[in-house]
């Protein structure tokens, strides 16, 4: 089956003219550009967003995978910070973040505009795809038909324990309660004790989540 899911991925690739993939440092973006970036017959540009709502060790990843698979990594800024609607956090924050980021892209390269959205992304609320849709950007798990337990499968196959293996990870920014302004130390402090917290009680998954009037830890079920 496995086996299958990711057949299928490389047919959506091949038939692509290359790409460009954005690669934020999570399963999904890190496995689609790793499959991208060791088929022959096309070209991928890989693009990495920095930014305080993303974590030093997403970015750390990003490069080390660069360095070992050759990729050709353009790191950029979207520029999401400059946005007063992305910085008011509404509850569509996550559409003022991806208009940025896409169109960042776009400026860099002529190359269609990937994704690492798979189809279980689909069934949530998530304003990010109206601007992947206003940037022609495409889906290649949507395409193959692969869901996040075949992204993890294709992972694991390719012996990429260290990504199959890795917990989700929403940026920074979705720990700040809607209505509340994003800041960037903030999201520094988010990520400071997020760490902090999972080396101390030796936890798999850490959310540190800024509320009106208080700060809330939450953990895995057997760290609790």
């Amino acid at each position: 089956m496995t086996e299958h899911s990711l057949a299928a991925l490389e047919n959506v690739l091949n038939s692509l003219d290359g790409g460009a993939i954005a690669v934020s440092g999570g399963v999904d973006s890190m496995t689609l550009a790793t499959v991208a970036g060791r088929l022959r017959k096309t070209e991928f540009e890989m693009f990495h967003a920095l930014s305080p709502a993303v974590p030093a060790d997403a970015t750390a990843r990003v490069r080390a995978y660069a360095a070992r698979e050759g990729w050709t990594l353009r790191e950029i800024t979207a520029g999401e910070f400059d946005d007063p609607d992305y910085r008011a956090n509404p509850v569509n924050r996550c559409f003022y973040c991806k208009t940025s980021l896409y169109g960042a892209v776009a400026g860099q390269t002529e190359k269609t505009v990937l994704s690492g959205t798979n189809t279980d992304d689909l069934g949530d609320y998530r304003p990010g795809l109206d601007a992947a849709r206003d940037h022609g950007v495409r889906h290649p798990y949507v395409e193959a038909n692969i869901g996040k337990a075949a992204v993890r499968a294709i992972a694991r196959h390719l012996a990429l324990a260290d990504l199959a293996d890795l917990p989700a990870a929403p940026c920074l920014s979705s720990r700040v309660e809607t209505g509340l302004r994003i800041e960037g130390d903030q999201l520094a402090f988010i990520d400071a004790v997020e760490k902090y917290v999972a080396r101390r009680l030796n936890a798999r998954t850490v959310r540190c989540r800024i509320r009106h009037g208080e700060v809330a830890i939450e953990m895995d079920a057997a760290a609790l």
